[in-house]
Order: structure tokens, then C-alpha cells, then sequence
């Protein structure tokens, strides 16, 4: 059963998990649960943020929304992998499943909140990768640092190398400069190997807009295998990550360049390749 209940108007003071389990009938181990995992939402005043804490107080005035799914609160994170761990900001394998953010649903299965918790340390995402593509991710820890980062990838200063198994032969290097929901966006990619019909290939992007590499090879007619959303109809997870990384370190502003295994990199199956 899912609760969708927005701008619950508090007329008295109140716990919140009191509020909610008259409000939704739910008990309130779920109300806690609920809570817990970033689904529970207060508004006060013009701030509105999601309300964790099973003893908090609402008092007149507050709005309160609740959007209970039991099927995205039973899911278990993907667990990602250290990289890296520079104290101001921490670098890791982002795996499949993991989101970079959550929603009004919930959070507890995106990279920043999982991080959070496991480092006990306050945690900001600085760029994104999709729900289903894997590979390296520089989260911060502190509002400067999350600032510095946030700052590289706004100015296109950073390095963000993916690798993707493509359908048909890419045969040479290409520039795609096709808006992505109206904004601008470039992309460069490069043959690396072919097999029968699909391409391994290289990307590079200056800009970060959402689905922006899966788009851009639809749009030249070479979308990613398994990219099921924009027109492969291969049944394979999307064969897309993130595979190097580089940018300035917010603690001294020295370069800082990560790569991802080869055995972690999209690969042809060793019957495929030529």
C-alpha cells in the first residue's frame, strides 16, 4: 500500500511520529522507518527538508508530507567502494543500482546518503552518475569543499572519461553538440575496438546534463547495449561507466586522477571480440 500525503497542516504541537501514525494509520516502527529513510518531508516556514529524527517536534503552522512505498523502503543499497578517503572529500566505485540522490521517496539508496552514514560525516554530491551506470565518483564532506568541487564541474574543469559497448560499428571519432532538454551539451566519442556489430568505445563530455551520453549516441544512431530507454533492445544491464576521473583537490588544489580497473570497465565478452 502506498501513502502519497502532501502539506499535512500541524495545528497543535505534536510528536511527528504521533502526527503521522493518525494522519496515515501506519504504526509507528513504519512512521520511524519512514523517517528514517528520507521520506518524511517538514516544511517550515520557506525551508522545506526531510525529517529524520522519530522525537522531533511539529508545531502550528508546519506542513508535513509523507510518501510511503513500501517497495523503495524495502530496498537494500548496492554498496559502493572506497576509493579514496582525503578527509574534505572521498572518491568511489559507484555501482549499479545506487542512485546520486534520492527522491521525495527516499534517499537511503543513493551514493551520498550511504556514504554519509558509513563515514559518519556530513556528505554533498558534487555530479551525478545514473541510477544504472557504474564507475568513479568524488563526493565532498564540507560545504567548501563541496563549493570548490561543485565550482570545476560547473566550469568544465575536470576530466570525466566514460567507456560504453555501443550497437554497430563507430568507426571514427565524433563530435555530437545536440541540445539535451534544451540546454547545451558536447560530447566527443571515439572508437576504441569493434566486434561483429557493437563498438567499444571512448566518451568525453564537457558538460553534465542528465542521460546526456545515452542520448547523444541515440541520436547518431550507436545507443548503448542494454540501454532499453533509448532504443537498444538488448536485455544486458547498460553498458556505460564512468571509467577516469580527474580533478583539483579542494585541500591544495593539486591535480588529482583516478582510473577504474580494466576488469571493472565495460569489455566485450572474450568470444565477441576480434
Amino acid at each position: 500500500m502506498m501513502i502519497e500525503l502532501t502539506d499535512l497542516a500541524v495545528s497543535t504541537e505534536t510528536y511527528a511520529t504521533d502526527f503521522l501514525a493518525q494522519k496515515t494509520g501506519l504504526s509507528k516502527s513504519k512512521i520511524k522507518t519512514t523517517m528514517t529513510r528520507g521520506a518524511v518531508w517538514l516544511k517550515s516556514g520557506h525551508s522545506a527538508k526531510r525529517l529524520r529524527r522519530a522525537k522531533a517536534k511539529l508545531v502550528p503552522g508546519d506542513l508535513v508530507s509523507i510518501y510511503y512505498s513500501p517497495e523503495v523502503l524495502e530496498t537494500v543499497p548496492a554498496k559502493p567502494i572506497l576509493v579514496d578517503d582525503q578527509s574534505s572529500f572521498s572518491v568511489w566505485e559507484k555501482p549499479v543500482g545506487l542512485m546520486s540522490g534520492g527522491s521525495r521517496f527516499g534517499d537511503h539508496c543513493s551514493i551520498n546518503r550511504v556514504v554519509e552514514q558509513q563515514l559518519d560525516r556530513p556528505t554533498f554530491l558534487v555530479h551525478r552518475l545514473d541510477r544504472y551506470v557504474w564507475g568513479l565518483m568524488v563526493l565532498a564532506h564540507s560545504k567548501s569543499a563541496a563549493a570548490h568541487l561543485s565550482g570545476q564541474f560547473q566550469e568544465r574543469k575536470t576530466t570525466k572519461i566514460y567507456h560504453a559497448i555501443v550497437h554497430g560499428k563507430l568507426l571514427e571519432e565524433q563530435a555530437i553538440n545536440t541540445p539535451v532538454d534544451n540546454k547545451v551539451a558536447f560530447s566527443t566519442v571515439k572508437p576504441i575496438s569493434l566486434d561483429a556489430d557493437t563498438s567499444l568505445i571512448e566518451v568525453r563530455i564537457e558538460t553534465g546534463r542528465k542521460h546526456q551520453i545515452r542520448q547523444h549516441l541515440a541520436s547518431i544512431d550507436h545507443p548503448v547495449v542494454g540501454d532499453r530507454q533509448y532504443g537498444s533492445q538488448d536485455m544486458k544491464g547498460i553498458q556505460l561507466a564512468a571509467v577516469e576521473l580527474g580533478f583539483k583537490s579542494p585541500l591544495n588544489g593539486a591535480w588529482q586522477s583516478y582510473a577504474l580497473a580494466d576488469n571493472k570497465r565495460p569489455a566485450f565478452r572474450p568470444q565477441e571480440a576480434n
